[in-house]
């Protein structure tokens, strides 16, 4: 799964892989349906990268980045043909009172700064700029929370994978060699009925979850329950863990009682992350479901596809080869898991896909048609 050498020399990925920082707004949109805003739409995003940068040079030592990414549809309207192997719709998963609801969303801002006044305004320049080509699907201010704990009082993203790992996880290689260095990325805003978490002993709260509650040592093997939440979320092939790359944030209004986790999960294949939510909504086997969701509920979902900067800094303003409209753009793919082959095919990628070569100028002809 290694990623090809040769692309990174002339694909550069949008900030996927950074460190962990204390502020964050999650940002999804809705392009307005009138014709006339694509063209604009497309200006913007040529020149992203110079806001960001404008806003950033305020305070350099805050870190502020922001990763932005489009859902199948937007993509398609927007950019055209060819479109990135496995982007497609969030798929709706339903069992029993849990639901993985797919909610509308074409394009996802995930911002992030040490402090939350540079993401503020970078939000507020996103939206003065974009004005009514846009409308405002969801947003949610978020914040670390102590030692990085979630506000059920477990630490969350322990573990992430780092480093080199963190980008073989996250960024896609030659296995889509048009659109290597961008990432797929999942994300879904739960609420917790926290009256009802905090009246079960720390004991069962860390059956469910599989770790302590204090220390963050993960349960034995002995001790944890098969609906672990960690143990439905883990997912090997062939004898190999396939990882995610998660940056999830809590958020809430106490005076609202509402106290919630932004799961956002960057993969360089949506295969992995939609196994996992396999796992925790319709169980594995079905019914050995993630008892985490007796407590805690999703109240959006959206996939979209990260495409590397080098990709936004060389957008056309010209009309895409944007295919037949009005009808389903992009075909719903077959199941995750097909009953026939329990494998995700992590390992065929490259092979499935792999070309000779990539250039730069190919990829702008292919943007410009």
């Amino acid at each position: 799964m290694g990623t090809s050498k040769a692309l990174n020399e002339v694909v550069l990925p949008q900030p996927v892989v950074g460190p962990l920082t204390r502020s964050a707004i999650f940002l999804v949109l809705c392009i307005r349906s009138e014709s006339n805003n694509y063209p604009a739409l497309r200006s913007f995003f040529a020149d992203f990268s110079g806001l960001i940068r404008a806003v950033e040079f305020r305070n350099i030592e805050a870190g502020l980045t922001c990763v932005v990414g489009f859902s199948s549809d937007a993509w398609n309207h927007l950019f055209g043909s060819p479109s990135p192997a496995e982007l497609h719709p969030f798929r709706d998963l339903h069992a029993g009172n849990r639901h993985a609801v797919s909610t509308p969303g074409d394009i996802l801002f995930h911002i992030r700064a040490k402090r939350p006044d540079l993401c503020f305004e970078l939000a507020t320049q996103i939206m003065d700029a974009l004005g009514d080509t846009v409308s405002v699907a969801d947003e949610v201010q978020a914040f670390r929370y102590f030692d990085d704990r979630d506000l059920m009082g477990f630490v969350d993203g322990t573990e992430n994978p780092r480093g080199d790992a963190a980008r073989d996880a996250a960024i896609v290689g030659d296995e889509d060699p048009s659109f290597a260095g961008g990432s797929y990325v999942i994300v879904q805003k739960y609420l917790h009925d926290m009256k009802r978490w905090n009246a079960l002993p720390v004991e069962t709260q860390e059956l469910i979850i599989g770790r302590r509650k204090l220390s963050d040592i993960e349960l034995s093997d002995a001790e944890k329950p098969p609906y672990a939440h960690n143990a439905l979320t883990s997912i090997e092939e062939d004898g190999k863990q396939l990882q995610i790359l998660r940056d999830n944030m809590p958020f809430g209004k106490p005076g609202q009682g509402e106290f919630g986790t932004y799961f956002i999960g960057y993969c360089r294949t949506p295969r992995v992350t939609e196994k996992m939510l396999e796992n925790m909504f319709l169980g594995n086997p079905p019914g050995n479901y993630d008892r985490l969701l007796d407590f805690s509920q999703p109240v959006t979902g959206g996939l979209f596809f990260v495409p590397a900067a080098t990709f936004l800094d060389n957008i056309s303003t010209n009309t895409p080869n944007v295919r037949a409209t009005g009808a389903q753009l992009t075909p719903e793919p077959p199941s995750v898991l097909p009953d026939h082959d329990d494998s995700l095919g992590i390992g065929s990628l490259k092979e499935e896909n792999r070309r000779d070569s990539l250039s730069l100028e190919g990829k702008e002809g292919k943007k410009d048609e």
